[in-house]
């Protein structure tokens, strides 16, 4: 029997590409969307992943996903919110725009998803479905210059929250809170330098700890409604 997929948010780089090509390395089927066409997609194609362009600001596209996933799909296995956008609070938009486009993306967006994709989660073959939404560690603490990223991570943790609620005992929902994964490429020696000393651990996390901790989320068959932090220690400096 053919496994149930894995719908993951945002695959077109960096943490969502790769949890992507770690699935379906394992031969689990991944559903993928993204925003705008990128190179590393081909690799993805490759591979068999079902690749949906969705613009997460646009309601029209996500009810669009969520049909197409509904209409080619008795079950999925898990929904993970991987798609992010980051806007500090000086950014070239208005402040009403700014708070606007961070809720939509990491609030407004996975709340419609999860609610139009609940009954195949229902129906998953496993014993269990899982939906993760990967946020931030500065949901619980806030942020000088991103105050509109951070309270809109803030809401995806509640989410978590009332979905675990509203879904168990069948879906668990659970949420990821890292902070330093992998720097971009355009981050100068400086900015790693001074980043880095901000967790105890003082290294990023880099890819392989996300997987294992996403991986662990999904074969957990007793966590739900938490938010788990992947921060090296930032929280105590």
């Amino acid at each position: 029997m053919t496994p149930d997929s894995i719908l993951i948010t945002g695959v077109g780089k960096r943490l969502g590409l790769y949890l992507a090509n770690s699935f379906l390395d394992r031969d689990i089927p991944v559903i993928g969307t993204y925003r705008n066409e990128t190179a590393s997609l081909s690799q993805l194609n490759k591979k068999n992943a079902s690749l949906l362009q969705c613009d997460l600001y646009n309601d029209g596209d996500i009810q669009s996903l969520i049909d197409n996933v509904s209409c080619k799909h008795a079950s999925i296995r898990a929904i993970i919110h991987n798609a992010s956008d980051w806007l500090a609070d000086d950014a070239e938009y208005m402040p009403a725009t700014i708070i606007q486009r961070m809720m939509q993306v990491h609030a407004n967006a996975p709340y419609q998803i999860n609610l139009g994709l609940a009954p195949l989660l229902m129906k998953a073959q496993n014993n269990h479905a899982d939906i993760i939404h990967v946020g931030d560690y500065v949901s619980s603490r806030g942020s000088k210059k991103h105050i509109a990223y951070a309270a809109s991570k803030a809401a995806q943790d509640n989410l978590t929250y009332s979905f675990s609620a509203r879904l168990a005992p069948k879906v668990k929902v659970n949420s990821l809170a890292p902070s330093l994964m992998l720097f971009n490429e355009t981050d100068d020696d400086d900015y790693r330098k001074r980043t880095l000393k901000k967790s105890l651990l003082e290294r990023e996390g880099g890819y392989a700890e996300f997987q294992h901790a996403v991986d662990y989320l999904l074969d957990s068959q007793y966590i739900t409604g938490r938010v788990l932090p992947l921060d090296g220690g930032r929280h105590l400096k």
